[in-house]
């Protein structure tokens, strides 16, 4: 089995494009939020969300037309195009079939079928745009990836909801540690849009102005949007070119309890985060931060915590969401808790729960990392991702040694 490094990384976020700018948002506890813009959101109560406000496409691609290709797949293929740039790889020097990408999504093209949902609505079928229809399959976000890059292996659209990137990520190390690729493009993307900003506040999960995950008085999520892709290839491809090395995938876990269509269940998160521990050949003391999934909800964020102090005993480390900054990037979330926890790793630092100010007496003795990001020693980093109806993914980053 070959060991699975990550030497490059893709943010496209509402606190920063590119590593630099979201390292920077990640250090100093930047909002991404902002009133909502790309609908008319006048109706609703709750008006805020995560988008990514200085996302100019046609900057960051070489080779999609962003007249031709969804919201979420420009960000699909955005970050790829970073992810690249940032790994220094030439992919001329790798054969174009050995490389491949799997991005995760909640809600694919969901810009695109809220469009010509409104074109049948409103004129018929016939009046349906045809270069639209075309955009909505969300098979599309992969391949814009290996359009963009010019790859000719994989291309896979994994739609698990909000775990969705940590199954991409598995995958991708999957086809890494078994010789099948040398290096691949895992991540999530999707985009803000009406229908899923209603569907949350029909739920009673959508909070008014500010995500507060673990705090006493948390009221729910804001919904948010961008790319998360990590290139990943084997260690000696990395080390035979002499890649800058992030950090190591040591490992993951999967499982799906279907316990309830929106309701997590404890009893299946804690066992998938011991699935993971055992498929990365750790042990929970050897974790020293989890980037939590941390939605902001009373019941997920209570249920997540109980759960990991059911694995983690009398030793619990510090666990925030990045959430609070960025909002509820739904199938790039935990693609983006992966990018997070493999900065921390390079450049030792916890990324902080923002928007936290009453202690939750339940959740006494989660640390939270309010606030303020933490200079830290962190060697291991357990990325945790949940999904409506029991889809539950955890990948583990590790230091390279």
């Amino acid at each position: 089995m070959n060991r699975v490094v990550v030497t490059g990384l893709g943010p496209v976020s509402s606190i920063g494009i590119g590593v630099s700018a979201f390292n920077d948002g990640l250090r100093t506890g930047r909002s991404g939020i902002s009133p909502i813009s790309s609908f008319d959101a006048s109706g609703f109560p709750h008006r805020n969300a995560g988008e990514v406000p200085d996302f100019h496409p046609d900057r960051l691609l070489r080779r999609v037309d962003p007249a031709r290709w969804g919201r979420s797949s420009q960000f699909a293929a955005a970050a790829a195009r970073l992810a690249l740039a940032d790994s220094g790889l030439d992919p001329a020097s790798v054969e174009a079939d050995r490389v491949g990408a799997v991005v995760g999504t909640t809600s694919g093209e969901s810009v695109v079928v809220e469009a010509v949902t409104a074109q049948q609505v409103e004129g018929g079928f016939g009046q349906m745009d045809p270069g639209l229809l075309g955009q909505v399959t969300a098979g599309r976000l992969a391949h814009a990836v290996n359009t963009e890059l010019e790859l000719a292996g994989e291309s896979l659209t994994l739609a698990t909801a909000c775990s969705a990137s940590n199954y991409a990520i598995g995958y991708a190390y999957d086809m890494l540690a078994t010789g099948e690729a040398d290096v691949m493009f895992a991540g999530g993307a999707d985009s803000v849009c009406r229908w899923a900003h209603a569907g949350f506040y029909r739920l009673g999960a959508l909070t008014a102005d500010a995500c507060s995950p673990f705090d006493r008085d948390r009221s729910g999520i804001l919904t948010g949007e961008g790319g998360a892709i990590l290139m990943l290839e084997n260690l000696d491809h990395a080390r035979d070119r002499g890649a800058r090395i992030y950090a190591e995938v040591l490992g993951y876990g999967l499982n799906c309890d279907a316990n309830h269509p929106v309701a997590p269940d404890r009893t299946s998160i804690a066992e998938c985060m011991r699935m993971a521990h055992r498929n990365a050949s750790i042990k929970p003391e050897d974790v020293d931060y989890i980037s939590a999934h941390g939605t902001g909800t009373p019941a997920n964020d209570s249920v997540e915590a109980h759960a990991i102090l059911d694995v983690f005993g009398d030793r619990v480390p510090p666990v925030s969401s990045i959430k609070s900054m960025i909002g509820h990037t739904m199938g790039a979330a935990s693609g983006f808790g992966a990018i997070a926890g493999t900065l921390a790793i390079t450049h030792g630092f916890l990324p902080p729960t923002i928007n936290w100010s009453t202690p939750d007496p339940a959740l006494d003795r989660l640390d939270p990392v309010p606030n303020t990001a933490r200079q830290a020693a962190v060697r291991v980093v357990q990325n945790n991702g949940f999904a409506f109806g029991g889809n539950n993914a955890i990948v583990l980053i590790g230091a390279v040694e």
